[in-house]
């Protein structure tokens, strides 16, 4: 597929980075003379222009050229780049049609393992990121970080309002699981809340991330595809976005997030949505967008690429149990210090093959070394039976 016929010209004004030999703009392909050599990229940062799946955010559609102008000002991380920057992708005649373009785009991009990142328009364009893991015939683990759940049931407020209800219900099915991260309990309904329990699918409020993020990351690990709404952030800190609260995650925290994200093996999309450069104060809040993005970045620059944990890079250790299932499986990395435990699953399964490993942190151990099941154990299993 020619990705060119998607993408306008990147027409970003050119600021001080262009005069910088260090900018992080003046280390990535950019659309700018030429459509740039996609293929040889890690990652691929993708415009987007999309705001007819909102009634509340008006003015998303221009958020793009702020995030990348703020991120192109920043200083190269670590690492040699291979960043392509494809553009803008332009709208379809319809939302839907919009959907199926970054679906196609994204499928592209994964099948040749380049990492999409996605930035601007509005959240429910995460729908086109999710459905582009459609053909690739494998469970995924969606990470959404946003202060709402998203799973209204009409478009009363537009498809921004319900894109993860439409996610989940999703023909054919390959959600395996679906976090939440930094959802504000006061903004969302009961009801709501009920679903995800019943599905065994997780959340935490914003107070849980910032008691403890270091408890955050194993579950950032688990995710195949990130979803960031800029809502979720304060509106202190992150000002252009109509949804905006005075409470929510800080800037420091988001970039946290990311770091985790792009560090994390699994991971192979992610998305920037919600920044309203509208209501934006001095550009803060596309600072902030784009040094998440830095973040993400740095993060997949560092990753060990060390999966295999039959090898000499893990040490294993066997917990036993006074009950079922008596026997907890645990793998320790020794390049990184991150943990994992073994669940099993049903036999002739062997699509859960791949989600039947899961992150966990060193406290998961500790549990089960005191003769008690670990919660994500728990809820493993029962998404595997």
């Amino acid at each position: 597929m020619d990705l060119k016929i998607f993408f306008d010209v990147i027409d970003t004004d050119p600021g001080v980075w262009v005069n910088d030999p260090y900018s992080v703009g003046n280390q990535i392909m950019r659309h700018t003379n030429g459509f740039p050599d996609w293929k040889s990229a890690d990652i691929a940062l993708i415009g987007l222009v999309e705001e007819r799946g909102t009634l509340t955010n008006k003015g998303a559609e221009k958020g793009a050229e702020p995030i990348r102008q703020a991120l192109y000002s920043l200083k190269k991380g670590t690492g040699s780049y291979r960043i392509a920057d494809l553009g803008n992708l332009r709208c379809g005649l319809g939302l839907e049609d919009s959907y199926l373009r970054i679906k196609e785009v994204c499928e592209v991009l994964l099948s040749h393992q380049v990492l999409p990142i996605l930035f601007g328009g509005t959240h429910d364009l995460d729908y086109g990121q999710y459905i582009a893991y459609e053909k690739f015939d494998k469970l995924i683990n969606v990470l959404s970080v946003d202060s709402l759940l998203d799973m209204e049931g009409s478009d009363a407020k537009g498809m921004e309002s319900h894109h993860t209800h439409r996610l989940m219900v999703h023909d054919p099915n390959f959600l395996f699981h679906f976090t939440n991260l930094g959802y504000q309990a006061y903004l969302n309904d009961m009801a709501t809340t009920e679903v995800l329990e019943k599905l065994s699918f997780e959340r935490f409020r914003v107070g849980q991330v910032r008691e403890n993020i270091s408890e955050m990351e194993p579950v950032i690990r688990n995710a195949d595809l990130l979803s960031f709404d800029i809502s979720a952030i304060k509106q202190s800190d992150a000002p252009g976005n109509a949804n905006a609260t005075p409470f929510g995650l800080t800037g420091e925290e988001a970039c946290q997030i990311c770091w985790y994200a792009g560090f994390n093996e699994k991971l192979s999309s992610a998305g920037f949505y919600g920044y309203n450069p509208d209501l934006d104060f001095r550009n803060g809040t596309a600072k902030v967008t784009g040094t998440m993005i830095w973040y993400l970045i740095e993060g997949y620059y560092h990753r060990k690429h060390d999966l295999d944990f039959m090898s000499q890079d893990f040490t294993k250790f066997i917990v036993n149990l006074p009950q079922e299932p008596h026997i907890i499986t645990f793998y320790k990395s020794l390049k990184t210090e991150k943990w994992w435990m073994e669940v099993p699953f049903p036999t002739g399964k062997n699509k859960y093959a791949r989600v039947s490993i899961v992150p966990c942190s060193y406290s998961d151990y500790q549990t089960a070394c005191g003769g008690e099941l670990p919660v994500r154990w728990v809820n493993t299993v029962g998404k595997l039976i």
